[in-house]
């Protein structure tokens, strides 16, 4: 059954990874980035029904215009992924500039809130559809150095356990670790250890099966990735 997938953060990395294996698929989605560039090469790539978009989901205003002409012409989406995030350079806590620091929590947290507050109520409405808020074994762990990614993805853990308790029968909420996969985000934390780690590609063979397979008997269930 072809499913109405809502992906941010579709210009590189999980995002463009997890738009190649959902269309191949048979899936349609409606992705956003901040690339200028990068939407129009997926634009002119992927075509209709696919739908891709210039937002910075930090910027409540164009989200909402975004997922109001997207429900205007589509409809609620099945399954609704916040993957969109950064990470900040590497640092002690104390050294991360103020700046920097807003920066990680504005796209990580409040992009989230962003996408939930324009997208789920009318999920709400249907009464069906998943989100998976995309997390990271540092919401569940934490390493020096990456203190607010960490604080960033912690939170992403509550909020979304949070949500999933608001929720009506037959929709969940998933807080998705998606595993160490080998990206610019890794590289900026591993250096060159980056390459030994699981790759996009396949990593995308195997999250895209994952994700199609959660009901809402996963709902508030902190998951990983797994084949």
């Amino acid at each position: 059954m072809q499913k109405l997938i809502v992906i941010t953060g579709v210009s590189r990395g999980l995002g463009l990874a997890m738009t190649e294996q959902f269309i191949a698929a048979g899936h349609t989605v409606l992705g956003c980035a901040r690339s200028t560039r990068a939407v129009k090469e997926q634009c002119a790539r992927f075509g209709s029904p696919h739908d891709f978009a210039v937002v910075d989901v930090a910027e409540q205003q164009q989200v909402q215009a975004w997922a109001e002409r997207l429900l205007a012409n589509y409809g609620p989406p099945d399954l609704l992924i916040n993957n969109a995030g950064v990470i900040n350079a590497l640092a002690p806590l104390w050294q991360v500039p103020a700046q920097e620091f807003d920066r990680v929590i504005e796209v990580n947290i409040k992009g989230v809130m962003n996408v939930i507050r324009s997208f789920v109520p009318a999920m709400i409405a249907k009464r069906s559809g998943i989100i998976v808020n995309f997390s990271s074994g540092w919401g569940r762990s934490t390493s020096p150095q990456v203190g607010p990614y960490c604080a960033s993805k912690w939170a992403i853990e509550g909020l979304t356990r949070s949500l999933a308790q608001e929720l009506p029968s037959g929709m969940a909420a998933v807080p998705l670790n998606p595993g160490i996969i080998h990206t610019q985000m890794l590289e900026i934390c591993f250096g060159t250890e980056a390459a030994a780690y699981t790759s996009l590609k396949d990593w995308g063979v195997k999250a895209v099966p994952f994700l199609l397979k959660l009901k809402p008997k996963d709902n508030g269930m902190p998951l990983t990735v797994t084949a």
